[in-house]
């Protein structure tokens, strides 16, 4: 009897469609900055994560800092926190937290109480858009396949990621030997 094959059985799979591994850091900075638009600031954020990973290239969800712990996305924004004291957005947004608290308060408040509710307020500013700034980072990092991102924390399985959850970065073996071999 003659059998006729199937068509399906002669198509080939096509080969994985995943991003080519790392070989070299030129490599790495070429693949950033085809998803970033920051990518200098993205592979601050790569070389942060791969200095303080762990063996298995994991970092999270929670980073020891002194006596306490703190989540690994505002471990990330104090570190880089520094790079942006210059700059002009900084200064009014400080200047602008002073204007609106010195405008709230009476005069009954000493200086010193009221330079310390500005300070308290412009860190609280700071780390939400340093959080904001990370994140978007590590989307850029997870979009070119250099990274990957899972969340660890209260209600594992649920479908929002909030739910007081944090994140895990976990490195590509590939750009963790890139990252440490020289050029």
């Amino acid at each position: 009897m003659f059998h006729q094959a199937d068509l399906f059985d002669l198509v080939q799979p096509a080969p994985s469609a995943g991003p080519a591994p790392v070989v070299a850091l030129p490599d790495l900075v070429e693949r950033v900055s085809r998803v970033s638009n920051r990518p200098r600031y993205v592979l601050l954020i790569l070389n942060l994560i791969a200095k303080a990973a762990g063996e298995n290239g994991s970092l999270g969800p929670y980073v020891p800092r002194g006596t306490h712990q703190v989540p690994v996305r505002d471990w990330l924004c104090q570190a880089l926190a520094p790079l942006a004291n210059r700059d002009c957005r900084r200064t009014a947004m400080i200047a602008a937290v002073r204007s609106e608290l010195a405008a709230k308060t009476d005069t009954s408040i000493n200086a010193e109480a009221l330079a310390q509710q500005a300070n308290e307020e412009i860190e609280a500013r700071i780390l939400r858009s340093g959080r904001t700034n990370v994140s978007r980072a590590v989307s850029d990092l997870v979009r070119a396949g250099l990274l990957h991102r899972h969340y660890q924390g209260y209600r594992v399985d649920h479908h929002n990621r909030g739910a007081q959850r944090e994140a895990v970065y976990t490195i590509a073996p590939d750009v963790r030997l890139a990252l440490a071999g020289s050029y």
